[in-house]
């Protein structure tokens, strides 16, 4: 990891009272020790078999990275984390799909009042510049904050997440579009069947493995790829070669989850995203340009960047 010299300081874990909310929402912040002016990173975990890496104690490849490159990070353990083991007879169980991104909303919502909780951090922040990487289940709630609409199995009420607040979107391995799920996906995680890319506006940025092909969901190449294909406007798509479902390693050190195991794979996929979010957070910034012509057709690169 590059900048290992640079302290950073965890805080939580937070909890949060939210209504119409089983439990409370659990955060935490990892920030750099020093500095000012510092964007926000929400970062919204997966479902996952594990127990810990799908809530705030996971992702911490990403959070240090994020964290030691100026970014305060904030974690949330979505009510889908085994670590709260809720009861699988609730309405919504096991995934608590709409309720994701109500978190990210509430987070933003309540910033002021998350970020007095850690000494010293509050005037040190820059609370217009908030941004959100989602992995997995945290892309598909990524893709609902970005305009995705997605009718409710239950009751056939369409939902709509969309958070214009927020900076910029990531969506890292996000469930594809409907038409490419394999029919036992389609029953046993019906809200995947429901989703609509057509209606995600803002920009984005997928990022999509060219290895991350999972038949309990998709035998379509690239599937995970369709939220850059299907949707409308400004898209940016991340490919990362040879890259899995857990891009070598980014929902935490040595897991055994991870089936492409790669410090480089990260360090790459994390510079990446890096730079898509400089240059968000700044027009003037080239990060984002300069990162494509680095990649794109130069032999031997650790992926490609495409841009609609």
């Amino acid at each position: 990891m590059k900048n290992p010299e640079i302290a950073v300081m965890s805080y939580g874990p937070i909890v949060m009272p939210v209504a119409d909310r089983h439990v409370g929402l659990q955060l935490k912040v990892t920030a750099p020790a020093t500095g000012d002016n510092l964007p926000v990173l929400i970062i919204s975990h997966g479902h996952g078999r594990s127990n810990f890496l799908s809530s705030l104690y996971g992702y911490g490849p990403m959070a240090d990275f994020f964290s030691k490159n100026g970014f305060v990070v904030i974690q949330p353990t979505h009510q889908n984390s085994k670590t709260l083991a809720l009861d699988a007879n609730l309405p919504e169980a096991p995934l608590f799909w709409s309720s994701r991104p109500k978190d990210i909303t509430y987070i933003i919502d309540n910033l002021d009042q998350i970020l007095s909780k850690v000494p010293g951090l509050s005037t040190r922040v820059n609370k217009e510049q908030v941004t959100v990487v989602g992995h997995s289940m945290g892309g598909h709630t990524v893709g609902m904050l970005a305009g995705m609409q997605v009718k409710d199995p239950a009751t056939g009420k369409t939902v709509n997440a969309i958070e214009k607040r927020l900076k910029a979107y990531v969506m890292i391995g996000a469930p594809g579009a409907p038409a490419g799920l394999v029919q036992s996906a389609k029953d046993h995680y019906p809200v995947l069947n429901n989703g609509d890319f057509s209606t995600m506006t803002q920009p984005v940025l997928i990022v999509n493995g060219d290895k991350d092909i999972n038949p309990n969901f998709s035998v379509v190449d690239n599937w995970r790829a369709d939220g850059y294909y299907v949707s409308p406007g400004h898209k940016s798509l991340l490919t990362v070669y040879g890259a899995e479902h857990i891009f070598g390693g980014i929902s935490g050190y040595d897991s055994n989850e991870t089936t492409d195991e790669s410090p480089e794979r990260v360090e790459f996929v994390n510079q990446c995203i890096l730079a898509y979010l400089r240059s968000a957070l700044n027009p003037k910034d080239t990060s984002w340009e300069d990162a494509q012509k680095q990649l794109n057709d130069i032999p031997g690169s650790k992926g490609r960047i495409d841009n609609k």
